[in-house]
């Protein structure tokens, strides 16, 4: 298709060819940005480049055909107009950095497993970005603020992962600011890495005991004075080694006793994929005394409120007792057992339900193992439970 020397409504309609097509030297820097989209379709969208106070920006004018060419002329001429009398045309229809953010997490929000991500967006707003980004507009926000607010009570360096979490959250923001046309670049991307400190803090991993001493650290749990069901809970997350969220809110419908198979659905997942955990004689005996639990809620492991367990219940309980571990660690204390025991590193990786990161490899590793696992699940039954023997 011959593109115009000015863009013509019949044009626009019709252009099925990706590019930015300019509305000729009298259009005030009006243009039409054409892509195909992942439905087939053409996506056609107007924007303006103009010089705003000595600077030159792009001004999103919105999708056509909703805003058509007349429209998206008279607004570009407005634009031309109040940028000529000195004044930012942008100003009046520009969100403040929490307005936007809002509409970001909007935007995520069906995205996300669990309300619980919404809430750490939340309060990461509140507590770190809104102090000192939340009234400015997202186009006034410079690398020299985001740096700020990282730096704040030294933040970068005393709390780095939640320093790195709100930057991430930041570029998100600003990320959909440039998409929208408010701004051309994103002040939390690449253009802080350079300036802000290198953090010298190590990975720290989650503590674990030594694979030898899980058997007395449940036979400490057994003489301890805990709800049976916390009991109970730490005793499955073991002999599944499962991650605590994982075994707390496990509901009876999720297990296959008569198959001995566990099936954990993709929502309730880290990794977000359904994971079957086949079940050792312990972890049956476990599911056996679980029973007398049931209160009607369908709950595995109550709380005293009817409840699932509460995200502290298992560390509470290893606290109190003097452990010196997590339950998470008790992940690696399995995986230290298997690589001890000579159980294959994709059977091991398969049974902590991790996700493959070389492609050559996942490629491959399309079975989910399951009888080979159930073998290593239960010699790990074996080696810390007494075949199972719940006492």
């Amino acid at each position: 298709m011959k593109r115009p020397k000015k863009l013509s409504a019949a044009f626009v309609k019709t252009v099925n060819r990706p590019g930015r097509y300019g509305d000729g030297r009298g259009g005030f820097g009006l243009s039409l940005l054409v892509k195909p989209t992942t439905t087939g379709r053409w996506s056609k969208t107007w924007s303006q480049r103009l010089r705003i106070h000595g600077r030159p920006v792009n001004i999103g004018l919105g999708a056509y055909p909703i805003v058509t060419l007349a429209k998206a002329r008279q607004a570009a001429l407005e634009n031309r107009r109040a940028a000529s009398e000195g004044r930012d045309p942008r100003s009046g229809g520009i969100p403040t950095f929490s307005e936007a953010a809002e509409k970001v997490i909007t935007i995520h929000r069906p995205t996300w497993r669990s309300p619980r991500q919404e809430a750490e967006w939340r309060a990461s707003l509140r507590l770190y970005m809104a102090p000192r980004l939340g009234r400015k507009r997202v186009n006034a926000i410079t690398t020299a603020d985001v740096m700020s607010v990282l730096l704040e009570d030294d933040l970068w360096n005393r709390k780095h992962v939640t320093a790195k979490r709100v930057r991430q959250r930041i570029g998100a923001v600003m990320r959909w600011a440039v998409a929208q046309g408010f701004r051309d670049d994103n002040p939390a991307g690449d253009a802080i890495s350079a300036a802000l400190p290198k953090n010298g803090n190590r990975t720290r991993h989650h503590r674990a005991i030594p694979h030898g001493e899980v058997s007395t650290v449940f036979q400490r749990i057994d003489e301890s004075t805990a709800m049976l069901s916390t009991q109970l809970a730490f005793r499955l997350l073991v002999l599944t080694a499962c991650r605590s969220g994982e075994v707390r809110r496990a509901t009876w419908a999720e297990f296959d006793l008569k198959n001995a198979i566990w099936t954990i659905p993709e929502e309730r997942m880290k990794m977000g994929r359904v994971h079957r955990v086949p079940l050792s004689t312990g972890a049956l005996n476990v599911l056996e005394r679980a029973k007398a639990l049931g209160n009607g809620t369908g709950i595995v492991f109550p709380g005293k409120r009817g409840r699932p367990l509460g995200d502290a219940t298992l560390s509470l309980l290893l606290r109190r007792l003097e452990v010196p571990c997590v339950p998470h660690g008790m992940r690696s204390s399995f995986r230290d057992w298997c690589s001890e025991t000579g159980v294959p590193r994709e059977v091991a990786e398969v049974c902590l339900a991790h996700v493959v990161k070389n492609k050559v490899e996942a490629a491959y590793a399309r079975s989910d193992l399951l009888e080979r696992r159930r073998e290593v699940m239960q010699a790990w039954s074996d080696y810390i439970a007494g075949d199972g023997d719940e006492g």
